[in-house]
């Protein structure tokens, strides 16, 4: 009996140890991320904190490289460059334009994404069951439909919808061709307004003025990180501005029915962790989020010259109150 309890606790022993070896392996993870906005950053937080979540702790046993491209494309192929150049085990891109140059580069280092819409329309995979390569992710395709529901039901008598976007940008241009389509379906019009670069959406903003009756933006990385110029123009002009992803209602957009950005990042630090422990990207099914979010901000209706029901208020998970 005292020496089955022995091996018993022997083998426990050695089994604490190798866990603990393998736990303290050590592994580089480099994230390139196209843009500085709330939504991208909220990703790249989340990523860490489900992969510490799940032991792989930064500073013991996970080097973290992070790059952001600024929105610069050509900054972004840098980054792929360097990155690829280090030999990671991981890399993760954030949003589309760096998840292709990193696909067009990276042949054999797993790659995977977040905070991408169409994965497949932009060529990153062959299907959303079956990736086929290095590369896989966590998808950020956006619920339209419920979209427009929402902006039809707080502006029933909306025509024209105004849209920035930055033609450059193949997650941008699926989305306004889908936008588009299904606007039409409704009887609406899209009325677009291009911006290739952050500077350039101010004046994309305010050529909507007198052609729009509400404007709504996507995940356009180029646009959201400059909401705050659609926004004030919206504000000035009294025209509302809607959204896609819900950090953009915190900084003064009307209302938006989206995801948690933190969430779709851990979802997607989840998918990392595999790929640490050995699974392989081209047998990993792409991932989408499911739960949606609303988020409204009263104050800022408000000020684009409309008044949100006491209903779809309390509806909401979170009402911002950032009054000027």
């Amino acid at each position: 009996m005292a020496k089955r309890t022995l091996r018993t606790l022997l083998g426990a022993s050695l089994l604490a140890a190798a866990s603990l070896v393998q736990a303290q392996e050590a592994k580089t993870v480099a994230i390139t991320q196209i843009v500085e906005h709330p939504a991208l950053d909220a990703v790249y937080q989340g990523v860490k904190d489900q992969l510490a979540e799940q032991g792989y702790k930064e500073g013991e046993n996970l080097t973290v490289m992070h790059e952001s491209a600024q929105g610069n494309s050509a900054i972004a192929s840098q980054i792929a460059r360097k990155f690829i150049g280090e030999q990671p085990d991981v890399i993760v891109a954030i949003a589309t334009p760096s998840a292709q140059t990193v696909a067009a580069a990276a042949r054999n280092i797993p790659v995977v994404f977040s905070a991408v819409t169409d994965p497949v329309g932009a060529k990153l995979v062959q299907s959303l069951e079956a990736p086929g390569a290095n590369i896989t992710g966590v998808s950020d395709m956006l619920p339209l439909e419920k979209h427009l529901d929402m902006l039809q039901r707080v502006m029933p008598d909306a025509k024209r919808i105004g849209t920035v976007y930055n033609p450059g940008e193949a997650n941008a241009v699926s989305l306004v061709n889908m936008l588009e389509e299904r606007l039409a379906a409704r009887g609406l019009e899209l009325v677009k307004a291009a911006a290739t670069k952050t500077s350039e959406v101010l004046g994309a903003a305010r050529s909507l003025v007198g052609e729009a009756d509400a404007i709504y933006l996507t995940t356009d990385n180029t646009v959201i990180s400059a909401a705050e110029a659609v926004i004030a123009v919206g504000e000035r002009a009294d025209i509302p501005v809607f959204a896609a992803d819900t950090a953009t209602v915190e900084r003064g957009a009307v209302a938006a029915l989206g995801f948690n950005y933190y969430e779709h990042g851990r979802q997607t630090g989840k998918m990392v962790y595999r790929v640490l422990q050995g699974a392989d990207t081209a047998t990993m099914p792409v991932e989408t989020m499911d739960t949606l979010d609303l988020y409204v901000n009263p104050g800022a209706a408000e000020r684009m010259g409309i008044t949100l029901s006491e209903d779809f208020v309390k509806e909401a998970k979170k009402v911002v109150k950032n009054d000027k």
